[in-house]
């Protein structure tokens, strides 16, 4: 996979570890939309871009080259992974079904406010919620509209994300919103092993462990994090089973079994067992 950086546009050549679909629709992210020449649109923060894909060729069209590239991850090698596991025959299959699969560079409040929506959630309305929330609070920027920033998020009303469809977690992405703008250290949970940084995050409401695993994972880039859902625990019992039963206690098994490498073996069979269970 060779990648050239233009002025508006990033040009992949053999694209074989980049798909859009399977990085955009593993579960690690929700605004994307799939348009019906097959092409995606994906917004993160205030930033736009367009992928399409032409077999040996895709092009990732933005006016944000720089933030694109870091937020596609374009600068790792995800073939080291196929080559490190090639000897555990589920793995292997995992990696060389999914291996268009990327671990994306998110915007940690982005994040944060979209997988306390995710709880209890499936992957349509999720969606639906986060663009209403976006178009009634976010900076319009033309032909899209921007994720809100906290302050933005706290300067509406519990009502407004009740109708904008969030039902119950209404109450916890304003009070979320509201603890940030008085000085939760989001940010800092960075520079946190972590355990410490897991226990920082639940302590905001609507943050349970499975929500915050994926905070950890997705938001912070700390791979040595094993978000544990159906999917995962099927997983678990068809190929590790080990007689764990709390998803907690799963998770904590994986991460240590793989160590930094867990958070991208979990997309990889998240993404496997969800289309072959």
């Amino acid at each position: 996979m060779n990648t050239v950086k233009l002025q508006n546009k990033i040009v992949i050549e053999n694209p074989e570890n980049f798909k859009a679909k399977d990085t955009l629709e593993c579960g690690q992210f929700f605004r994307y939309f799939l348009r019906e020449d097959g092409s995606y649109l994906v917004y993160s923060t205030d930033k736009k871009a367009e992928i399409f894909e032409y077999g040996d060729k895709t092009e990732i069209v933005t006016s944000d080259v720089d933030y694109f590239e870091n937020f596609f991850d374009l600068g790792r090698d995800y073939s080291v992974f196929e080559k490190k596991y090639q000897n555990i025959p589920f793995l292997k299959n995992a990696f060389e079904f999914g291996r268009g699969i990327r671990l994306l560079n998110q915007n940690l409040e982005e994040t944060l406010f979209s997988f306390i929506i995710s709880a209890n959630n499936n992957i349509k309305r999720i969606k639906k919620i986060i663009e209403n929330i976006c178009r009634g609070l976010g900076e319009n920027k033309g032909d899209y509209y921007a994720f809100p920033t906290a302050r933005q998020m706290a300067s509406a009303d519990e009502a407004f994300f009740k109708e904008a469809g969030a039902g119950y977690r209404a109450s916890y992405l304003l009070s979320t919103a509201k603890t940030l703008i008085e000085g939760f250290d989001l940010e800092g949970l960075v520079k946190l092993d972590t355990l410490s940084a897991r226990k920082a995050i639940m302590s905001l409401k609507g943050v349970g462990p499975k929500v915050a695993d994926c905070i950890l994972l997705f938001g912070l880039k700390k791979c040595d994090s094993f978000p544990v859902d159906t999917w995962i625990e099927k997983a678990y019992h068809d190929y590790f089973e080990t007689g764990l039963k709390n998803r907690n206690d799963i998770s904590k098994y994986l991460c240590e079994l793989f160590g930094e490498d867990a958070g991208y073996i979990q997309q990889y069979l998240f993404n496997y067992i969800r289309n072959f269970r």
